[in-house]
């Protein structure tokens, strides 16, 4: 009886699973097809479900020669400029703050981390519009320092990171203190060579938040050679009319960045997930 419960409740969260991947790779596979095919198929095969609607009938690339040879183009590779420059100074910010709560122990940092727990709680569209306009104040608008200072103190991978620093020994900590190691020496010959895992979950923390940020560079960025990949994408739907195969053709490109990213990082990123939060 028991067995035939446990066999029950595998298929059934199997079925869930597959019922949730289909509502997610649906879309998405139409999406891509749609980019594939000629403007005036795009629709074609949408009300009546087939093969064809997953599948181009016509196969063309000019959407992807429109989006590449456009605005697009430039803001994509500023998406990318914007979200490594991120990723690489904003790893030295988290591992620097995580390293500092975690082994250091200094005098407040019991509070520190409360306040950089409530501030990843706390969306970052609510301070927004007020940052953006202490931005344009201080000169920083339609600048990259403007799009990119607000993703380099990002609460959760400081928070990612010192979980992961608190499950490392303690005593790893005090026999090099006792050998004479400086602070900075038990960082980045202890800690970091310990964290490579953590550094890259950290790290596609850090650039999913600047890859996919809409509402910031709209805010801070309004000159055409400042635009962002989300934001190229939202000008393309004109007023009168709209060629939703580049749109869909520029969706396609601005996802295979990310996906790509967890394709090759995926071991240590599973990796982090699984030791993070982890107690010796």
């Amino acid at each position: 009886m028991i067995a035939q419960q446990s066999r029950f409740i595998k298929v059934l969260l199997t079925a869930i699973a597959i019922l949730v991947t289909l509502t997610f790779l649906v879309p998405t596979v139409w999406m891509i097809a749609s980019s594939l095919r000629p403007q005036s198929e795009t629709f074609a095969n949408a009300s009546d479900i087939s093969i064809w609607t997953f599948v181009p009938e016509t196969w063309t690339f000019q959407h992807y020669v429109n989006a590449l040879t456009g605005e697009f183009a430039r803001a994509l590779l500023n998406s990318l400029f914007i979200a490594v420059v991120s990723v690489v100074l904003g790893l030295g910010v988290a591992a620097l703050a995580a390293f500092a709560i975690s082994a250091m122990q200094v005098r407040g940092s019991g509070v520190v981390f409360a306040i950089i727990v409530i501030s990843f709680l706390v969306p970052f569209e609510a301070i927004a519009v007020p940052l953006s306009a202490s931005f344009r104040e201080i000169g920083l608008h339609n600048t990259y320092v403007g799009l990119i200072l607000p993703g380099l103190g990002h609460g959760l991978a400081i928070f990612y990171l010192r979980q992961f620093f608190d499950s490392l020994p303690k005593e790893l900590t005090e026999a090099a203190r006792m050998d004479g190691a400086h602070w900075w020496t038990i960082l980045t010959q202890v800690y970091l060579p310990l964290s490579k895992s953590s550094l890259v979950g950290a790290g596609i923390i850090l650039f999913m938040f600047q890859w996919q940020a809409y509402l910031w560079p709209l805010l801070v960025a309004s000159r055409s050679d400042m635009l962002v990949g989300s934001i190229a994408v939202a000008r393309m739907f004109g007023e009168y009319s709209t060629d939703y195969g580049t749109i869909f053709a520029g969706s396609v490109l601005l996802a295979l960045v990310p996906a790509a990213l967890l394709f090759f990082f995926q071991r240590q990123f599973t990796q982090s997930l699984a030791t993070s939060g982890m107690k010796e």
